[in-house]
């Protein structure tokens, strides 16, 4: 029984962190992603702060990348940036994987 025990554990514990890798991963994401519409929307360095901080927020209300698409698509519209679905689809998927690659080198 020991023995069982022991390996949940260890399951538990690897899907724990398995999650707060994901969790770090998507929201240096949202950072990256802040930076890419800053770059599109000529924002300044405290305004890309700001948004991230209103992306990573936007990510938390429902599950799945659906409202930061959404979110992202919006803003850019609103300043005068017409871009498609797939193309931010795309950047959030460039700017995860980057994430990933990062959050990994820190531990």
């Amino acid at each position: 029984m020991s023995g069982f025990s022991q390996r949940e554990d260890a399951l538990e514990n690897k899907f724990a962190f398995d999650e707060t890798k994901r969790f770090r991963a998507e929201a240096r994401r949202n950072k990256l992603l802040a930076q890419w519409v800053g770059d599109r929307t000529k924002m300044s360095a405290d305004e890309i702060a700001a948004y991230a901080v209103e992306i990573i927020q936007s990510d938390l209300k429902t599950p799945g990348d659906a409202d930061v698409l959404a979110k992202v698509v919006a803003d850019l519209k609103s300043r005068g940036v017409i871009v498609s679905n797939e193309t931010v689809r795309n950047e959030m998927t460039r700017c995860y994987q980057a994430a990933a690659e990062q959050t990994a080198k820190e531990g």
